[in-house]
């Protein structure tokens, strides 16, 4: 099982160059509220050589399937290959709160999107009739969308980031990774499940990546670990409405309701350290990397049982320095060194 580095705009450079020395395999950066990840990956492309660029992922509401294309084939030549797509159909509080895109049917519009994604950059003129995506658009039979520049022998991969059966299900059949995010033990292993299924069903084969993204963070106190990640936590559990907040319902799900409405409550209040706080340990615990070396890389251990191929640590949900940060990538590292076995690889042929 590998490591990759989850970064955002802070840092971004330092990391991302601190985690190619340590052998780290991937880098993700995220669509967020303070930055987008084309941008970001950019920037690291041309500051490192060898370490993989995703995103971790590239919001459906926020850009046509021709922008994507048409990035995703530029940033793949410019990198020499170390590109690859992540794709995530949001979340309802950010698609029409934010882009303004309706949040019906996100899995029809995925299967859409994918399928010109996948036309466009195999450098078809892409003709597509769908109830999401017409192109070309009218009348304009004759303007087919075409790349000029098309990657090629030089397939750039397609991840999606997914949580529902079905979501997953699609995942399976049409990409070639799957991101996770706030993902338990059993999470991985049901998606797994679903993803397996999905693939079944499509005839797929080939190598499949699985790889959750876990908030970190290596400490002898397993309670300052969490508390290093408890602000982040609450800024996700904060966004939009808390009756469709993605993190909110998992903490519905993991028996937390009465949380979820305190620490919406108490962020639009202003009570940010409140808010935190009430973040349950038992939920970080069961979403993170938290404690000990040794507790760390039995977590891992467990990840890679459940079918992790990769894992992403996800260092900028600590409240820590640059240096600081930079260190836990080490620490991490270190963790998975002493793992009792490399489980996860056995996933990549059961998926695929």
């Amino acid at each position: 099982m590998e490591l990759a580095v989850n970064i955002g705009i802070d840092d971004a450079l330092d990391l991302a160059r601190a985690a190619e020395e340590l052998g780290y395999r991937t880098v993700l950066a995220s669509d967020n509220f303070r930055s987008d990840a084309i941008t970001v990956l950019s920037y690291v492309a041309a500051h490192t050589e060898r370490i993989g660029l995703l995103p971790g992922v590239l919001q459906l509401p926020a850009r046509s399937p021709a922008a994507t294309a048409t990035a995703a084939a530029a940033l793949h030549v410019l990198s020499k290959g170390r590109f690859a797509i992540g794709l995530g159909v949001s979340n309802p509080d950010v698609s029409e709160g934010w882009h303004g895109v309706g949040f019906d049917q996100p899995v029809s519009r995925l299967r859409e999107y994918t399928t010109i994604l996948r036309s466009a950059l195999a450098g078809e003129q892409v003709r597509f009739q769908g109830r999401h995506h017409r192109l070309p658009y009218g009348e304009r039979d004759k303007a087919p969308l075409q790349l000029a520049m098309a990657p090629g022998a030089g397939r750039v991969p397609l991840y999606i980031g997914a949580s529902s059966p079905r979501s997953l299900r699609l995942t399976g059949a049409v990409a070639d990774g799957w991101i996770g995010a706030f993902t338990s033990v059993a999470d991985v292993a049901d998606a797994v499940a679903e993803i397996r299924s999905g693939r079944t069903a499509a005839g797929a084969d080939g190598a499949f990546d699985v790889l959750p993204c876990m908030a970190t963070y290596i400490d002898d106190g397993v309670e300052n670990a969490a508390d290093a990640l408890r602000p982040h936590y609450a800024r996700l559990l904060g966004v939009g409405d808390v009756e469709t907040n993605f993190y909110c319902r998992l903490l519905r799900q993991g028996g937390y309701a009465d949380r979820a409405e305190e620490i919406h409550d108490r962020l639009h209040h202003g009570d940010h350290d409140g808010a935190a706080a009430a973040v349950p340990l038992e939920f970080v615990d069961d979403t993170a990397l938290i404690g000990p070396g040794r507790r760390v890389a039995r977590r891992m251990d467990d990840y890679a049982a459940a079918g992790a191929t990769c894992l992403g640590i996800m260092i900028t949900a600590a409240r820590a320095t640059t240096q600081e940060r930079i260190r836990q990538l080490g620490e991490a590292k270190r963790a998975r060194a002493l793992m009792r076995s490399d489980q996860g690889a056995d996933s990549i042929r059961t998926c695929g």
